[in-house]
C-alpha cells in the first residue's frame, strides 16, 4: 500500500446534538479528525461515545449541528439536499453490520450490484462488465445467481462490500462489518479491505469492537465523550504499546505507538486507565520538565487562610438582625444602609 498522503477528509470542531423527548443529547462535542487519502483508519470507543454519529455524518446520512466536515474539498454542512444525495451515490460507500441494511433479499447477488449502477445511469454493457469485475474481486462470481438468503454471513458481507463499491467511491465506511461473523471470516473481510485499499487506492474507515482491529489498519482513533481521545499508529517508533499493557508482543507483529490527541483548542483527553492508576480526579497539576510536561494528582484543595476582607479579620460575623445592615453585611454585599 502506498503511504498516506494529503487528507481526503477533515473534521474541525464537529458538534452533533440530538433532541430526544424534549432533551438535548450531545453525541459529538468538538471532535477533530483527519484521514489521509489511501489510509485505512479504525475507530473504537464505548457505546454512546459518538462513533456511529460520526460515521453517519461522514456518509452524508446526517448533518452536523456545528463545525466543519470536508470530504475531497466539499464542506458537507454547506451542501444542498440534492448535492448531498449525489455525494452519497457517487463518492462514498457504506457497509453496515446487518446484511439486511445493505442488500435486498429478494434479488440475486448480481441484481443487488446492478441496481445502484442503474440508478446512477450507467449503460447496461458497462454495468455487466463492472458487476463481473467486482464479484470476481470479492470471490463471489460463481454465486452471482444466488439470492442473498442463500449466502453465508461472510458471503453476504462480501456482497455488501461489492455493492458499496458499485459506483467507484473514494471513501468506504464500514460500521461493525465483522460484528456478526466468526473470527476466521472476519480476518477474510479485513484481508479484502486491505486488498481493495492497495489495488484501488481506496480510503477506508472502519468502526469496530474487534480486538484485532489495530493489526488490520494503519491507525486507530479512540473516541470518548464525543471527542477523539487517543491514536494508535502502526509503524511508529518502536516503543510498542503492548509493553504498557503488560502484553508480550509477537515477533511478527508491527510496532505501534500510542498518542493522546490535542484538539484545536489545545485540550487533550488522558486515557482513563492512566487517571485511575495515579489517582487523578477532576483536577491535576502540570510541571514543565526537560523531558516534557508532567501531570501530577492535585493535592487536596487548600483551605483559605487569608480573609477576603482583611479589615474585618478581627471581627466575628454577627448573627443576622432584622434592623439596619451591619458593617460586616455591608462589606460582603457592597450594599449601603438607607
Amino acid at each position: 500500500m502506498t503511504g498516506p498522503s494529503s487528507p481526503l477528509l477533515t473534521c474541525d470542531n464537529l458538534v452533533k446534538i440530538y433532541q430526544v423527548a424534549g432533551l438535548e443529547v450531545v453525541a459529538l462535542q468538538g471532535l477533530d479528525l483527519s484521514v489521509a487519502r489511501g489510509e485505512i483508519l479504525g475507530i473504537v470507543g464505548a457505546s454512546g461515545s459518538g462513533k456511529s454519529s460520526l460515521l453517519n455524518i461522514l456518509g452524508g446520512l446526517d448533518r452536523p449541528s456545528a463545525g466543519q466536515v470536508v470530504v475531497d474539498g466539499q464542506d458537507l454542512l454547506k451542501l444542498s439536499d440534492a448535492a448531498l444525495d449525489r455525494y452519497r451515490r457517487r463518492q462514498v460507500g457504506f457497509v453496515w453490520q446487518q446484511p439486511a441494511r445493505n442488500l435486498l433479499p429478494y434479488l440475486s447477488v448480481e441484481q443487488n450490484l446492478d441496481l445502484p449502477m442503474a440508478v446512477a445511469g450507467l449503460a447496461a454493457g458497462e454495468r455487466r462488465q463492472r458487476v463481473r469485475g467486482l464479484l470476481e474481486r470479492v470471490g463471489l462470481w460463481e454465486h452471482r445467481a444466488h439470492r442473498v438468503t442463500q449466502l453465508s454471513g461472510g458471503q453476504q458481507q462480501r456482497t455488501a462490500i461489492a455493492v458499496a463499491l458499485a459506483n467507484s467511491p473514494q471513501l468506504l465506511l464500514a460500521d461493525e462489518p465483522t460484528g456478526e461473523v466468526d473470527s476466521a471470516t472476519a480476518q477474510g473481510l479485513f484481508d479484502l479491505f486491505r486488498e481493495l485499499n492497495r489495488s484501488a487506492a481506496l480510503t477506508i474507515v472502519v468502526v469496530s469492537h474487534d480486538q484485532q482491529l489495530a493489526r488490520q489498519v494503519d491507525r486507530v482513533v479512540a473516541i470518548r465523550d464525543g471527542k477523539t481521545s487517543s491514536e494508535l499508529v502502526r509503524g511508529a517508533p518502536a516503543q510498542a504499546v503492548q509493553a504498557s499493557r503488560e502484553a508480550t508482543p509477537s515477533p511478527a507483529a508491527p510496532d505501534y505507538h500510542e498518542y493522546v490527541v490535542l484538539d484545536s483548542a489545545g485540550r487533550l483527553q488522558v486515557p482513563q486507565e492512566y487517571l485511575a492508576q495515579f489517582g487523578i480526579g477532576d483536577r491535576a497539576t502540570l510541571e514543565v520538565t526537560r523531558e516534557g510536561i508532567m501531570i501530577r494528582p492535585a493535592a487536596s484543595r487548600p483551605v483559605a487562610t487569608t480573609p477576603l476582607l482583611p479589615e474585618l479579620a478581627e471581627e466575628e460575623p454577627p448573627a443576622p438582625s432584622r434592623g439596619r445592615p451591619n458593617r460586616w453585611w455591608k462589606a460582603l454585599t457592597g450594599r449601603r444602609s438607607t
